[in-house]
């Protein structure tokens, strides 16, 4: 028998323009937490998706215990003991959590002695006996539409080690887990662990890495760099070989110099009495004003009230002393307010369209020739000055969005609002999801833009990020702006003092 349970040698895989994976491998031994690392874009998913069958290898060899495999299909990889747990989690929340775990493969029974239907009773068992593996005290027939994320991502991992599970990959499994959530999620892994089920974990949060992995791969532009045991590891070395280079830094030198106040709110309440109210505060010109708050802060609320996806039932909005009436998020562009979606997927790329749709859609009165006919050469040095200013990594403005990384989506939509030349960008979680190559190429922009004298509110919830980026930290609890904190004097304690600030 192999040490290992699992092995991918020399896969290759390229799509039309790109090579995503170049001679990449990957060594998996049972009962082990192993992390694969790199930027976005290094090939991380589309190896796990040859390994899981949804993607076809141009090359390269699987083995399990030893023995060379084809798996040409999802089915055929659930056959062979490898489940995997997708970062865009799919549910039916129609339906119930037995259901969900059991689609496609419900138990059957013959009815009147030659009618085949599902076996309820036998898929409730099953799903009770699975739920409590995941350390989930939940009714099988409950809607799963009442759970929460995290619990969602639970059901998940519960079908997915609900058959002979050898091999579970779990891709950016806490994106949009809190802390205890987080922990919850640790405990099943750990329990998986003695079950001598191998894990692949998938994430660019370094602290969680070095905690729960027993090794680390990393990969970059799609080829294998190397293997290490994470007991070995910091993060600065880890950095280093994802990036290819040093970053003396993680925050860029920032040279912007807040100028007066031209952007005000008064008094902003939610239509919804259990969301932002009495919300006052301002931002300069030239000023980075991050936004800290725990999870139901309402800080996305907020952003969005004054966007014009939200309704208000009071409060003022006034920029260079003028109110602006903003009703819906038409409103806010044309008084030059830009919003950077925190759902990158759900509201923010139009993934069925290419990269040039995707920067032009919000400027495209800008391109109209003779009121009808767009000027698509107009376009084109559109996306080729955002391609060069921004570094997006994209074979052409042809090419859809959603075959892009990350990071490189989201430098496409922060094109998309610059195109617009705004006045004011709300940045909304502008780093989420995407690794510290990335962010730092972000954060540049974020920097430049703000010394162009561009007013930039960023939410974010990691501290560092904060902290290390704001001139000023405004900080919201249950609803209500709790202090503002100067961002040379802002450290983790005083910023969570005031996020725990309840009534």
């Amino acid at each position: 028998m192999s040490e290992y349970v699992l092995e991918m040698r020399d896969v290759c895989k390229s799509f039309p323009g790109v090579k995503a994976l170049d001679h990449a491998q990957l060594k998996l031994r049972p009962g082990t937490v192993h992390a694969l690392m790199g930027e976005n874009g290094a090939g991380k998913s589309t190896l796990m998706k040859c390994m899981f069958g949804i993607y076809k290898m141009d090359e390269g060899e699987i083995y399990i215990d030893g023995e060379k495999v084809t798996i040409s299909d999802p089915l055929e990889a659930w056959d062979k003991g490898i489940s995997m747990v997708h970062q865009e989690l799919q549910p039916i929340p129609a339906r119930t959590i037995g259901e969900n775990i059991f689609l496609g493969r419900y138990p059957m029974k013959k009815a009147l002695g030659f009618i085949p239907v599902v076996d309820h009773d036998k898929m409730y068992e099953e799903t009770a006996k699975l739920l409590k593996r995941v350390r989930m005290d939940f009714d099988p027939k409950q809607k799963l539409g009442t759970l929460t994320v995290s619990q969602m991502q639970s059901v998940e991992i519960a079908k997915a080690v609900a058959g002979n599970c050898r091999v579970l990959i779990l891709d950016e499994p806490t994106s949009s887990l809190t802390q205890n959530e987080v922990e919850a999620l640790f405990r099943i892994v750990e329990d998986l662990k003695k079950e001598n089920v191998a894990i692949v974990y998938i994430s660019h949060k370094m602290d969680e890495i070095l905690r729960i992995s027993d090794e680390v791969t990393i990969m970059r532009d799609g080829q294998y760099i190397g293997t290490w045991e994470s007991k070995d590891l910091t993060t600065d070395f880890i950095i280093t070989k994802m990036v290819g280079r040093e970053l003396t830094n993680l925050y860029p030198k920032r040279e912007n110099v807040p100028g007066e106040v031209v952007f005000e709110v008064e008094d902003f309440t939610s239509i919804n009495p259990r969301s932002f109210r009495h919300c006052s505060f301002n931002v300069r010109k030239g000023e980075i004003l991050g936004v800290a708050g725990l999870v139901g802060a309402q800080r996305t609320e907020l952003m969005e009230g004054l966007f014009g996806t939200r309704s208000h039932t009071s409060g003022s909005i006034h920029y260079k002393g003028k109110e602006l009436k903003i009703s819906r998020p038409k409103d806010a562009i044309d008084h030059g307010i830009a919003m950077l979606t925190e759902d990158r997927r759900g509201s923010g790329i139009m993934g069925v369209l290419s990269v040039a749709d995707n920067i032009s859609v919000a400027s495209l009165n800008k391109y109209i020739d003779y009121g009808f006919m767009l000027n698509t050469k107009k376009i084109d040095a559109l996306v080729e000055e955002n391609r060069q200013k921004m570094n997006i990594k994209t074979p052409s403005g042809k090419t859809l969005i959603q075959s892009l990384s990350g990071g490189n989506q989201q430098k496409v939509l922060i094109g998309r609002w610059l195109a617009n030349n705004p006045d004011v960008l709300i940045l909304d979680e502008p780093t989420r999801g995407i690794d510290v190559g990335a962010k730092y190429e972000i954060y540049c922009i974020i920097a430049d833009l703000a010394k162009q004298g561009k007013s930039i509110i960023m939410i974010s919830s990691e501290m560092g990020e904060l902290i290390g980026m704001s001139d000023r930290i405004m900080v919201m609890c249950d609803g209500r702006i709790t202090g503002f904190i100067d961002g040379k004097e802002a450290n983790q304690e005083n910023i969570m003092a005031l996020a725990t600030q309840f009534e």
